[in-house]
């Protein structure tokens, strides 16, 4: 059985523990307010983007361009898993793995081969100890918030893998910010790029293409705005990913302030209950001590 002493320890360190992830609550909803403000600045400029690209894409040849080559047969599939570098966010980087994998498990036979681009020190553990192909794996790169100079060699990398042969089809596993308390993860194709890639990035309904009158042409258009567009779209899916670590952060260190406080009560109680039967015991053996010497 704890002594009194054992259990004042331990409320002790609950306690300890209780404070650091409060703090931690308290730094992730700060953090959490400057990325949801920075999400939905970006969202219009991508989803306006999104809408010029869709139109040009709808209105071209299918070869056009090579980004939106379908190629035939069993593909070579480069697949981007998005985690976080640091833990402590409830089920989000669990819910990634778990979706890269059933993915993979599904679309099995349409793959000639997966090869794995990992963002995130937690991915990068993750299939360090699983016999998948990992082709780079990126640790760190935002110690603040996305930027995007360095989305800039990630998708320089990707599209220079599928332009070259080496990827047929350039997917992503990602988390997708919807509130703070609902994180969905998702994936999305990136290239090829689809006719209703808009409709695949904001959930939202797809808008009838607009008669336009282009300077330069739609061609001439398109091949300058894609590498533009796949750098974009990059960027939203990182912020997205950075938004969601921290609100299941906060939600993470929120329960867990809870629980401590409730371990706390408990222990306390306990803490009681043993007092008072230390106390009795020791009234028991004075009252028994006064009779013996009578």
């Amino acid at each position: 059985m704890a002594t009194l002493r054992d259990i004042q320890r331990r409320i002790q360190s609950v306690k300890k523990t209780a404070q650091i992830t409060k703090a931690m609550q308290m730094v992730a909803a700060a953090r959490l307010r400057r990325l949801q403000e920075a999400l939905e600045a970006t969202r219009p400029y991508a989803d306006k983007m999104n809408q010029v690209v869709e139109d040009l894409v709808g209105q071209v040849e299918g070869g056009t361009h090579p980004f939106l080559e379908e190629r035939e047969g069993p593909r070579k599939l480069d697949l981007l898993v998005v985690s976080s570098d640091r833990g402590l966010c409830g089920g989000l980087n669990t819910n990634v793995f778990r979706k890269a994998r059933d993915f993979i498990a599904e679309n099995r036979d349409a793959y000639a081969s997966v090869s794995l681009y990992l963002i995130g020190q937690k991915a990068k553990d993750f299939y360090k100890r699983r016999d998948l192909p990992v082709r780079q794996a990126k640790t760190h790169l935002f110690p603040d918030r996305p930027q995007f100079e360095a989305i800039k060699p990630i998708a320089k990398d990707l599209v220079e893998s599928f332009l070259s042969g080496e990827a047929d089809e350039v997917g992503i596993v990602f988390t997708r910010f919807r509130s703070v308390m609902t994180q969905q993860t998702a994936y999305l194709s990136l290239l090829p790029l689809q006719k209703r890639a808009a409709e695949e990035t904001d959930g939202g309904e797809p808008e009838e293409a607009g008669d336009y009158i282009y300077e330069p042409s739609r061609e001439a258009l398109l091949a300058r705005l894609l590498p533009r567009y796949v750098e974009m779209r990059l960027f939203l899916i990182m912020l997205e990913s950075l938004t969601s670590e921290f609100a299941a952060r906060m939600t993470a260190m929120d329960s867990a302030t809870s629980n401590a406080k409730e371990m706390i009560d408990r222990l306390t109680l306990t803490f009681n209950r043993a007092r008072q039967a230390a106390i009795t015991k020791e009234l028991m053996d004075i009252v028994n001590g006064a009779e013996a010497l009578q």
